[in-house]
């Protein structure tokens, strides 16, 4: 006797090859009513298929409009999604992820197919290719991310990228400067256009583009504290814009400490001191009003002063950091600043005062002791040049 399906529950049929074939109507993602077919070489197989599209179509779970590939999802998630959604670093950075290695290894697999001993293969072949472990480590993460859209849209059921292990990568950011490093650096650039920056860089621990996004108009020097809501970025194609800051989080009321008040103080007379010699010359665009402008009132290159800061710290004779790493020597100078640890536990944005007492407590106890009179000197030392 033929075994028979319940009402409601699709039907199978033995096809003339052999196999069976077993169809019910389904939701797609476009909200249509469609008939799809699942195979099997025997009746069981079939029927166990039929039921699992059917507990799908009863949980909500969409069935795919049409059968995409993983390359053309990913240069739709690109051009659709991250494009329009996403900062233009972001985007560059996940497309040529796409583009140098996702797209030539997995592009033509089904994206509904995918499976985790696909991407295991993907890795261990870059890998191979002598791909760097940092390299694949974002690889993985942008497929990852592009796997996550397409469960929210509904593609896929299931992210099969975050069954694979992320490869180990060893991140050697080396050692930030010392207080007394950090203070003979400071003597060194006194006399610079940009030394204020390097403060705020130093002693306050902002971003490069945070420092250079800084406007007049974020800083409230009578209740001693800013608030940075803008960034400086170059754009391919368009050339330096003036950003928000991507989270709220990143544009927090911080605490502004009296030596970075004076120094500020000390910028806003030589930035007008630069107006007046700029003459007509000058031009800033209107609501920028940048604390960190050029000599003639434009926005400063974000990379441009990373090239700054290195000149700089060759002319000073200290060990070579970059900038980003200068950020890390903030908690250092706070505690020989004598900040209060509650300010200096917002500036470094701690959850907990013992995160911000661990510093304190190892600065204190450091052996670093001529570092406290040449910052004294530094305090006291009017405006150069």
């Amino acid at each position: 006797m033929a075994k028979r399906r319940p009402n409601g529950g699709g039907t199978i049929t033995k096809r003339s090859d052999g196999r069976y074939q077993g169809a019910a109507y389904v939701t797609d993602t476009d909200g249509n009513r469609v008939r799809k077919y699942v195979y099997g070489r025997t009746w069981d197989e079939a029927n166990e298929k039929l039921g699992k599209l059917q507990d799908q179509e009863r949980n909500g779970i969409p069935v795919p409009s049409r059968s995409w590939t993983l390359g053309e999802w990913l240069t739709y998630w690109l051009e659709h999604i991250v494009a329009p959604e996403r900062e233009h670093n972001t985007y560059v950075k996940y497309e040529s992820k796409v583009r140098l290695y996702l797209a030539p290894h997995l592009g033509k697999k089904p994206l509904v197919k995918l499976t985790p001993a696909q991407i295991r293969a993907f890795m261990a072949a870059l890998a191979r290719e002598k791909v760097g472990a940092s390299a694949r480590f974002e690889v993985l993460r942008v497929l990852r991310n592009a796997l996550n859209r397409a469960m929210r849209e509904e593609l896929v059921t299931r992210n099969v990228a975050l069954l694979v292990d992320m490869p180990k990568v060893t991140k050697d950011r080396g050692t930030a400067w010392n207080a007394r490093e950090a203070i003979v650096f400071l003597r060194s650039v006194r006399a610079h256009r940009l030394y204020a920056a390097c403060v705020l860089v130093l002693v306050l621990g902002l971003r490069r583009s945070e420092v250079l996004g800084l406007r007049w108009q974020d800083i409230d020097f009578e209740a001693g504290h800013f608030t940075p809501v803008k960034q400086v970025q170059r754009v391919k194609g368009v050339g330096l814009v003036l950003k928000d800051l991507k989270t709220e989080s990143s544009q927090a009321v911080l605490p502004l400490p009296d030596f970075c008040a004076r120094v500020l103080e000390e910028r806003r007379e030589l930035q007008e001191l630069e107006r007046k010699i700029a003459g007509e010359h000058w031009a800033q665009e209107p609501g920028h009003d940048l604390v960190f402008s050029a000599e003639h009132g434009g926005m400063i290159d974000p990379v441009g002063f990373s090239r700054t800061f290195d000149r700089l710290v060759k002319r000073a004779g200290v060990r070579r950091i970059t900038v980003r790493l200068a950020r890390h020597t903030c908690g250092t100078l706070l505690a020989f600043l004598k900040v209060h640890p509650k300010v200096a536990q917002a500036i470094l944005r701690h959850s907990q005062i013992s995160m911000t007492m661990d510093v304190y407590t190892h600065v204190v106890g450091d052996s670093q002791r001529e570092a406290v009179g040449m910052l004294a000197e530094l305090l006291e030392d009017p405006l150069i040049g």
